[in-house]
């Protein structure tokens, strides 16, 4: 099994930190732009696109700054986390993105974030 390499994006997002949670971490929130549908039961997430349903474990929640989550079809380590970052200056409000996908497959995966986080900017109105 080959190893998946970390990769990290970073998008600038007109929101307040805390609406940006909101979308980030519930349920409700997720099923606006990442998913079609949500559940969760506690620390499981159940994330529904076009039928096929993949569950992920909730590993870490920092209440208004990121959500981490692990598939759990994967068997190795890798997660994605979603944290969203003050500049202490300006203000200005980013959401960065840490995921793992295997080498061949980086670009695309960026892709798709680049497409999922264009939903959410269209969701909370920050385009």
């Amino acid at each position: 099994m080959q190893d998946k390499v970390k990769y990290e994006l970073e998008f600038p997002i007109h929101s307040s930190p805390q609406l940006l949670y909101q979308y980030i971490s519930t349920p409700s929130g997720l099923s606006e732009w990442f998913a079609d549908n949500v559940n969760s039961r506690g620390e499981m997430f159940t994330f529904i696109w076009d039928g096929s349903e993949e569950q992920a474990k909730l590993l870490k929640k920092k209440n208004g700054v990121l959500v981490k989550f692990q598939w759990l079809q994967n068997e190795d380590d890798s997660y994605f986390e979603m944290k969203i970052v003050v500049d202490e200056i300006t203000k200005d409000v980013s959401l960065i993105v840490t995921d793992f996908t295997d080498e061949d497959e980086v670009d695309e995966a960026k892709m798709l974030w680049e497409n999922q986080i264009s939903d959410l900017k269209h969701v909370i109105g920050s385009v």
